[in-house]
């Protein structure tokens, strides 16, 4: 990994007090903070970014949030379960965290995703807060991150339980298509624009072989759900 400044590391220091987690490796909360868009702008200097953090932060929150649920819901069923669970995983959830700590503020974003408002993107912002929760299990592992987990995402976890939250289309779709059809809803990427710091993502989803919408975003989750939007509004 890259030495971090001193400068720098004072910076991280103060998201470190807001995440209530001490890091034995500091280094790996500012590979949390790196975007690929930093990174391809200083190519030379081979700078990690988080997307790995966050493929692995993604499938620890996945276990840390079923685990809860399993333990905390006997009563109810799987499909009831995953209803809730997306709701708490989704990108606006997650985003809206990151938004509460300010994460935006110690992003290290290229020039091009800084003046188009990558600091205030939802995908961006959720991103950041799935890696951060793995490098907080890498540095701390299950135990300390489960714990980061359940109290940073307390109030959304009690909100989704109580049915607060509003649905999101992907799931909206799901349940009207399973009460008419037994056919499998898929979601497939048709095509991908621009540069890796600024690609735009083009999403179909279909029932069997029958496309029922289209959508475009900024990540794969936003091109879905906008694409699940558009099918709501033809099957509706």
């Amino acid at each position: 990994m890259q030495r971090i400044k001193q400068e720098r590391e004072e910076i991280l220091k103060e998201l470190v007090k807001k995440l209530g987690y001490e890091f034995k490796n500091i280094k790996l909360l500012n590979e949390a903070l790196t975007h690929s868009s930093y990174a391809n702008e200083h190519k030379k200097r081979k700078i990690p970014y988080n997307e790995r953090l966050e493929f692995l932060g993604d499938s620890v929150l996945s276990i840390v949030i079923s685990d809860y649920l399993y333990n905390h819901l006997a009563t109810l069923q799987e499909g009831e379960l995953t209803k809730i669970r997306a709701s708490i995983v989704c990108e606006p959830s997650l985003a809206n965290c990151s938004i509460n700590m300010q994460m935006g503020n110690y992003l290290l974003l290229g020039k091009g995703e800084e003046v188009t408002g990558g600091r205030e993107r939802v995908s961006i912002l959720a991103d950041t807060f799935e890696a951060i929760i793995g490098a907080i299990y890498l540095d701390g592992g299950l135990i300390k991150v489960s714990e980061f987990i359940l109290r940073t995402l307390h109030e959304t976890i009690q909100d989704a339980i109580e049915g607060k939250i509003f649905k999101d289309y992907k799931t909206q779709l799901q349940e009207f298509v399973q009460s008419i059809n037994t056919k499998k809803i898929s979601y497939e990427v048709i095509n991908e624009e621009g540069p890796d710091h600024n690609k735009i993502f083009y999403v179909q989803v279909k029932i069997g072989d029958e496309v029922l919408g289209e959508g475009a975003g900024k990540s794969k989750k936003e091109a879905e759900q906008n694409a699940a939007q558009k099918a709501l509004k033809k099957v509706m």
